[in-house]
């Protein structure tokens, strides 16, 4: 189980990974564009108007008790900027930088999810072999030895009504 969910986040990190991608050539051909038809000092003036980000909340699920982070971003789709010295140039360049920062997130997520599960089954793994390489023979050989020496009182107790047996009937 813990392979399986390994295996679905490697391939859910590829594809955020080529999204992120993806988004971050857009998002900067869209900030290049906002640049050149507001200016840079306009952009960056427009930039230092948002505030610090805050709305990233992380909760935990289990997957065979290994604990997995999972992301809960409060939604904030209003622009901290007014519509008057800006252009459609930069609202293109906020909501990519923002769909880039929802999969950097979703990534980080995967990610941290892909390690922990890793170290999960690094750990099971090594518990699986010590029991097939220590603990498993080591009873095999307690239950053997257990065995033979009830089969030995077993053949002592026989021999002793053998013995008791012919007294009597002596």
């Amino acid at each position: 189980i813990l392979i399986r969910e390994l295996m679905n986040l490697i391939e859910e990190a590829k594809t955020i990974q080529s999204e992120i991608d993806a988004t971050f050539t857009e998002a900067y051909q869209a900030l290049q564009q906002a640049n050149i038809e507001v200016g840079i000092h306009s952009v960056q003036e427009i930039a230092k108007a948002i505030p610090a980000e805050d709305s990233v909340r992380i909760k935990t699920r289990s997957i065979m008790g290994t604990e997995i982070p999972v992301s809960c971003e409060e939604e904030k789709k209003i622009p901290y900027y007014g519509f008057y010295n800006s252009s459609e140039s930069v609202d293109a360049a906020r909501e990519s930088f923002l769909k880039v920062k929802e999969l950097t997130v979703r990534l980080s997520m995967v990610e941290n999810s892909a390690y922990r599960l890793a170290m999960n089954i690094r750990k099971t793994q090594k518990r699986a072999n010590a029991l097939k390489n220590i603990t498993i023979p080591s009873y095999t050989i307690l239950v053997k030895d257990i065995s033979n020496a009830l089969e030995e009182k077993e053949r002592e107790e026989f021999t002793r009504l053998k013995v008791i047996k012919r007294n009597m009937n002596h």
